[in-house]
């Protein structure tokens, strides 16, 4: 499921670093920064170490701490519920629509007087409904948070709040750079920003709170990402249009493949949304029959993997936290029970795509 690759490009990048001898923070970050920012269409970019700690930056610039409640989405990676504890604040969860995302009734519902700020996942890399979720955070006057870290490039058509790449529709957008992302570090993080007060916040909080060398202007830790990481993705970012291109075209095949395919859902993509298909996700019809599924497209040739094997509400240690607020998602639950992510990396050719189709339907018919 996993294939990655180190471009000659960056190869060359990271040996010019390493010649230069300034392996910290440096001018490879800068223009990393400014290269995802046009990218994304928004005014700042701050890179940090990885994707989680771009999570903890965010919820602290936006002063969210002890007794406040953030709303997220239990069918994620612990990384997004782990960030919000880490700030002290309270983990509050909003069940899922069938697209994976979170659900905004389900979000309208657990509101309280201490909600502080929503925390979508745009999970698999397709946006959650950001227009109702800006209605509701407009309503309540909630702050928003982007988990952008499977969603680079994704976007939201049309015009009005909550429209437009994934990234400038909160009040901040944080990004992975881990090794399985569309754009690859190895590891890093990057936070987007139209609001100059928070690009200036997250830059000292990432640097242990200096605007400049001893000059302290609040908290902050070592969030830095080095040159060394920003030279591996630097280079990726003018290609990202086109890696989402590619994906899409492999994610169209196997929709197409697998449309009247008997024993699954393939994932859906509501109108106006952009998917930028991290994962290709199905879900099946009967959960007992995953593990003989999964062996089946293995024998045959085809990895696949689970994302995710239980919603954050059944991990043990999450379910008795007392400050994870014990909110009922049975979607969530049912579904990490019978989702499968098939491949749909852009390096795979249309004849690779076909053989995972092929590769499915005798899994299911056997």
């Amino acid at each position: 499921m996993v294939d990655v690759r180190v471009s000659s490009q960056a190869k060359q990048r990271v040996a010019h670093v390493l010649d230069s001898g300034r392996l910290a923070t440096g001018p490879v970050v800068a223009e990393l920064e400014a290269a995802f920012a046009a990218a994304s269409g928004t005014q700042h970019c701050v890179a940090v170490a990885n994707g989680t700690l771009a999570l903890q930056a965010a919820i602290s610039a936006l002063d969210i701490g002890p007794g406040d409640e953030v709303i997220t989405t239990p069918f994620t990676f612990i990384a997004t519920v782990n960030a919000v504890l880490a700030q002290g604040a309270t983990v509050r969860y909003a069940d899922i629509a069938p697209d994976f995302t979170i659900d905004p009734q389900r979000v309208r519902e657990v509101i309280t007087d201490r909600t502080k700020a929503l925390l979508p996942v745009h999970l698999f890399g397709l946006p959650a409904n950001m227009p109702q979720l800006h209605a509701i955070a407009a309503e309540h006057g909630l702050g928003v948070i982007e988990d952008a870290a499977q969603a680079h490039g994704a976007a939201v058509t049309g015009s009005g709040s909550g429209t437009g790449t994934v990234g400038g529709l909160g009040d901040i957008g944080c990004f992975s750079l881990y090794a399985t992302k569309n754009l690859s570090a190895g590891e890093g993080g990057l936070l987007t920003t139209d609001d100059d007060q928070l690009a200036d916040r997250l830059r000292t909080i990432r640097n242990q709170g200096m605007r400049a060398r001893y000059d302290y202007a609040g908290w902050g830790s070592n969030y830095r990402m080095s040159d060394l990481h920003a030279a591996v993705v630097v280079d990726q970012v003018p290609l990202l249009e086109d890696i989402n291109i590619r994906r899409r075209r492999n994610a169209q095949r196997l929709l197409d493949g697998l449309a009247d395919v008997a024993g699954l859902r393939p994932p859906i993509v509501p109108a106006g949304f952009e998917h930028v298909w991290h994962q290709f996700t199905v879900l099946l019809d009967d959960p007992s029959a995953r593990a003989a599924f999964i062996a089946s497209l293995t024998a045959a040739g085809i990895g696949s993997d689970v994302f995710y094997p239980q919603a954050m509400s059944q991990v043990a240690h999450l379910s008795n936290h007392p400050r994870v607020a014990p909110d009922p998602v049975p979607r969530a639950e049912d579904y990490a029970r019978r989702v499968v992510s098939l491949p749909v990396g852009h390096h795979l050719d249309i004849d690779q795509i076909d053989r995972v189709i092929d590769a499915v339907k005798g899994a299911l018919d056997g």
